[in-house]
């Protein structure tokens, strides 16, 4: 994609939607679709294009939704097809569009296609799963007789026995989400005609959940082991597998091609690398317009995984995102994201949420925002939204984080110490309800919230922040605009500043004779950023301060202070 045909969805900013979060409008204590249609002035108000709405099917919520029964249904807790309808109608008429979650490595096990799969070795749908023997010289159900020593994402083996039929079916995620077979060509059609199914109703496009696992490679060999309870590493084998192209090209030519219309699609893809989103999102090759990668979001992972967290080297995030931007920089396009569903609250992560909270959170906007690349906001982020003190493992809901605390404790290690590593990365901190007002239940529901409402929201809310020109809000609403009115936002070139400053992370934007120049401090600190000459105080379009100190040569920055300048 050359500079001069660029596609709608670069400048273009995406809203996050987490239904069972977002908005309350029956007082049963879940969000729901007739929330969401309520609250669309607050996305027309922050400037939005897009709201990606996570799983709305009908689900029987083992892993909130991402476990789906039926793909042409809405779950009755967020309403129904007609509330699923007007919201689509509702934001269309603002100028708005709807992606759908698209969920298709793997249903529920309460889906008619693995009903029908599991009721006998010879069922018409066996093949449209995984399924196999027990491991050779073993018998079903023995310990080790699985038929690869795969782990599942949720702790436990990836292979469940299936006790009628006397083989095993795999799940990468929850028991409860068998895996797809995309080997087999039935289950590609069937996939492709409920995509078609939702465009028809007006979805302008699908985020893909985990869509580089679809292709696993057949001989499903063992992983190399950890030497923890004998569970081998199966991420080289089912993560980017050999056909993963040629099915995205099939679905792309399939579902969108000859279709009328803007359309956005974006592949989730843990442990992409930047060599394989280039082919992924070059436009000649026709697979997913962007993706989703986790390079930036790993750095604070300690030798224990994600909830053995460890501080930030701002220096590694600057060479992730700096790397990113330079490879997709002729060729694909990067998406931008601190937040979503599956990652704690940025601005507890890597901001300051107690003295410098304002700050860090607008600061860490900035430096996101100004990038090249499609930026998604995560609901909530836009006010700042903080993670949640949970008290104990009781007050979490999310499988993810129950299993592990299970698993970990039964293994030994301090609970105290476990419970500081959910607490900092569990997926419930994303998932506590918006923050709409300072009432009881933070305006989310009239009734009890599935999940306790941050107890800082009787400050930190969207009403306290409408009207104040200093607020998180309004600063998202500027970044918003200024991706909207420059072109140099969307499109111009990208070079990295300071790369070694452990604090500064600051860089140019370029398109023609547009320069567009962003300095942050992202650190407690003041600082002192030494600028080309040229720049001044007069080329300051937006600031998280209430005065910039630029001079020729340099700008004097406080605690996480943020500027960005165009000439």
């Amino acid at each position: 994609m050359t500079h001069d045909q660029t596609a709608w969805w670069q400048s273009a900013v995406v809203y996050q939607v987490y239904p069972r979060s977002f908005a309350d409008s029956d007082g049963d204590g879940v969000g729901d679709l007739g929330g969401i249609t309520a609250r669309l002035d607050h996305l027309q108000r922050l400037g939005v294009d897009v709201v990606w709405l996570s799983p709305v099917y009908a689900s029987p919520q083992a892993d909130n939704g991402y476990d789906i029964s039926d793909y042409r249904a809405i779950d009755p807790s967020f309403g129904t097809l007609d509330d699923f309808d007007a919201l689509v109608a509702d934001l269309h008429a603002r100028g708005m569009k709807l992606v759908m979650d698209l969920v298709v490595n793997h249903t529920s096990d309460e889906h008619p296609w693995f009903v029908e799969s599991r009721s006998s070795r010879d069922a018409p749908k066996r093949d449209w799963y995984w399924w196999r023997p027990p491991r050779e010289g073993f018998e079903a159900g023995q310990p080790g007789a699985e038929p690869t020593n795969w782990g599942s994402f949720f702790s436990g083996p990836a292979w469940h026995l299936d006790e009628a039929t006397g083989e095993y079916y795999l799940h990468l995620f929850d028991r409860k989400q068998p895996d797809l077979n995309w080997e087999n060509p039935e289950v590609r059609e069937a996939v492709y005609d409920m995509m078609r199914w939702w465009l028809d109703r007006g979805v302008d496009g699908f985020r893909m959940d985990v869509v580089n696992f679809i292709s696993k490679d057949p001989a499903l060999p063992d992983g190399a082991t950890t030497g923890v309870g004998g569970v081998g590493d199966g991420f080289p084998h089912f993560a980017t597998g050999p056909r993963v192209h040629e099915y995205l090209q099939e679905m792309h030519r399939e579902v969108f091609g000859g279709r009328e219309g803007e359309f956005l699609t974006v592949g989730e893809m843990p442990g992409v690398t930047w060599q394989d989103a280039v082919l992924f999102t070059d436009p000649a090759r026709r697979e997913v317009d962007m993706v989703f990668q986790f390079e930036h979001v790993s750095l604070d992972h300690g030798p224990g995984g994600k909830f053995d967290p460890r501080p930030l080297d701002l220096r590694l995030l600057k060479a992730s995102l700096g790397r990113w931007q330079t490879a997709l920089g002729e060729v694909g396009w990067n998406s931008l994201y601190w937040n979503n569903h599956d990652q704690p609250r940025v601005v507890s992560r890597f901001g300051d949420d107690d003295r410098w909270w304002r700050e860090s959170a607008t600061a860490l906007a900035t430096v996101l925002h100004l990038h090249r690349g499609t930026p998604y906001v995560y609901q909530g982020e836009e006010l700042g939204m903080t993670n949640a003190p949970f008290a104990s493992v009781e007050d979490m809901r999310d499988v993810e984080s129950v299993n592990h605390h299970r698993e970990a404790v039964a293994a030994g290690v301090d609970p105290e110490v476990v419970l500081r590593g959910l607490r900092a990365m569990g997926r419930d901190n994303a998932r506590t309800p918006v923050q709409w007002d300072g009432t009881p239940n933070a305006g989310f529901t009239t009734g009890e919230p599935w999940l306790a409402v941050n107890p800082n929201h009787t400050w930190l809310n969207a009403a306290a922040q409408y009207d104040d020109p200093r607020s998180v809000f309004n600063h998202y609403r500027r970044l918003i605009a200024l991706r909207h009115e420059h072109p140099v936002v969307a499109v111009g070139d990208f070079r990295m500043l300071h790369p070694d400053d452990p604090a500064l992370y600051s860089y140019e934007r370029t398109l023609g004779e547009r320069r567009l120049l962003v300095v942050a401090n992202l650190g407690g600190e003041p600082r002192t950023a030494g600028l080309e000459p040229g720049w001044g105080a007069g080329h300051v379009v937006l600031a998280n301060s209430d005065e910039p100190r630029v001079a020729d040569g340099h700008a004097e920055l406080g605690p996480w202070e943020a500027l960005v300048l165009l000439r």
